[in-house]
């Protein structure tokens, strides 16, 4: 897949632009804040339809402004295609493949996979058990549909239980029992598709560490899940009345976690900032790799936002040499340091293209 054009209109800091691509490498160079992030924000909202920076929509939108439009043309397999996004404030976002706007999102997400790889990674590891579930979601729906589907449905049944719990009054026992056994049947199916990535993507993962790393250190990845004691319906059920007191659901695949280690031990706790940094691009290129074979058939798009920060000479050199191979497709890449973007640039044999960002203003 080649992202051949992308048109801005209000997105973020970026008034407007109107950019032509690289098939292959396309760097933006520029110092921090200059909206060289917003740029792959808004590849990636093309892909997801949603923001990295922001869960709301609306902050997307330029200050100052009552609208903001994303588009971009795309070679998917040698078929164009042509995907917009537009919002006005106050109103909902309009997703449109090729002028026909979608019905609903979720048919949108997988037609333009994408991986990103960015300082704001960092919340993977140090955050809670939500990022890392995120994680997981985040590759998953790009080549599972009936995923997304369950991932919705378990959703909508925990917020309608939990809301149950919280009432006033003594819930009722049949209502209830609805919500549990929707929970259940979609959890299990989240939990078997969850359990199966990640005993494929481990070893892919420890591959891209090892390479980077030389090899000195040994990392891994164990999923837990509540879903592991037993059928999940009865481990849902027999705290109901802890759940009740408390207001809330304390057992599910919402409380999933995947541990992250490092020679045994987590990683949150015993890694440097180089190693963190690593464990992170290494699991951002596992993902690609994955989606690659697993997912809609075509290469994903990378984007890489400043990775290079808190690694040594070593571990840039390795980057470069893995992501400037020909297993990746058409890479987006920003820095602050144009020597990094160099030294990749050296190995593509003409095939670029360079973007000096400025105060929203994007020179090629």
């Amino acid at each position: 897949m080649i992202l051949k054009r992308l048109t801005i209109l209000n997105y973020r800091n970026i008034a407007t632009a109107e950019l032509d691509f690289s098939p292959k490498i396309n760097c933006f160079v520029g110092h921090n804040g200059e909206g060289k992030t917003n740029i792959l924000d808004a590849i990636h909202f093309l892909s997801l339809t949603k923001s990295t920076a922001s869960s709301i929509d609306s902050q997307n939108i330029r200050h100052g402004e009552e609208m903001m439009m994303v588009q971009g043309v795309y070679d998917l397999n040698g078929v164009e295609e042509e995907v917009s996004i537009g919002m006005k404030l106050h109103q909902k976002k309009h997703v449109k493949r090729n002028m026909k706007e979608y019905k609903r999102l979720a048919e949108h997400i997988g037609l333009l996979p994408l991986i990103i790889a960015s300082p704001n990674d960092s919340h993977i590891i140090s955050g809670g058990s939500e990022e890392r579930r995120r994680l997981m979601d985040i590759v998953i729906s790009q080549y599972d549909a009936e995923y997304m589907n369950a991932l919705s449905a378990y959703n909508k049944a925990l917020q309608q239980r939990n809301a149950i719990l919280k009432a006033e009054e003594e819930p009722c026992i049949d209502i209830i029992s609805v919500f549990e056994e929707m929970m259940a049947e979609t959890g299990e199916r989240i939990y078997e598709k969850r359990k199966a990535f990640i005993e494929e993507f481990i070893p892919v993962f420890q591959h891209f560490y090892q390479l980077i790393s030389g090899g000195n250190e040994q990392v891994g990845l164990n999923y837990t899940s509540h879903c592991q004691r037993g059928p999940l319906l009865q481990i849902i059920q027999q705290d109901r009345h802890k759940d009740r007191i408390i207001g809330y659901s304390l057992h599910g695949i919402h409380k999933d976690e995947l541990e992250m280690t490092l020679d045994g031990y987590s990683i949150k706790r015993e890694g440097s900032q180089g190693q963190n940094k690593t464990y992170m691009i290494s699991l951002k290129l596992a993902q690609f790799d994955f989606l690659k074979r697993t997912g809609s058939r075509t290469t994903p798009l990378l984007l890489l936002d400043d990775i290079f920060d808190k690694l040594d000479a070593h571990r840039v050199e390795q980057i470069v040499n893995i992501v400037s191979g020909d297993s990746f497709g058409q890479i987006f890449i920003t820095d602050t340091n144009r020597e990094n973007l160099d030294k990749i640039l050296e190995r593509a044999q003409g095939c670029y293209k360079i973007f000096n960002v400025k105060g929203g203003n994007i020179h090629n």
